[in-house]
C-alpha cells in the first residue's frame, strides 16, 4: 500500500520529477526564514518585506487552487507565507502604534 502511494506521488503531474514540486519545496525556505524572524525585535522588521510576503502568499494560494493539476505543496507553502507575513505585520504594527498609546497613558 505504501509503495502504491509513493508510486502515485512519483508519477503525479506535480510530483518530484517536475519543477512544480521543487519550486514550492525550496520556497519553504522563505517561510522558515520568516519563522526564524519571530525572535527578531519588531523594530527590525520591514513593512514592505512583510507586505510582499503576505500578498505573495495570498495571491499564489488562490492561483495554486485554480491551476491543473492542483498543487497542494504550492498551496501549503503560500498559506504558510501569508500566515507568517500577517503575524510579522501584526507584531510590527503593535510595536509601532500600540506601544505609543501605552506610553501616553503611562505618562498621565
Amino acid at each position: 500500500m505504501a509503495a502504491t502511494k509513493l508510486q502515485a506521488l512519483w508519477n503525479h503531474p506535480a510530483g518530484p520529477k517536475t519543477i512544480h514540486f521543487w519550486a514550492p519545496t525550496f520556497k519553504w525556505g522563505i517561510s522558515l526564514a520568516n519563522i526564524a524572524d519571530f525572535a527578531k525585535p519588531p523594530e527590525k522588521l520591514s513593512y514592505p518585506q512583510q507586505i510582499a510576503v503576505t500578498c505573495t502568499g495570498v495571491i499564489w494560494s488562490r492561483y495554486s487552487l485554480v491551476i491543473t493539476p492542483k498543487n497542494w505543496n504550492l498551496f501549503s507553502v503560500n498559506v504558510a507565507m501569508a500566515g507568517t507575513g500577517l503575524y510579522q505585520l501584526q507584531r510590527k504594527i503593535w510595536h509601532d502604534y500600540g506601544s505609543e498609546t501605552k506610553e501616553v497613558s503611562e505618562k498621565l
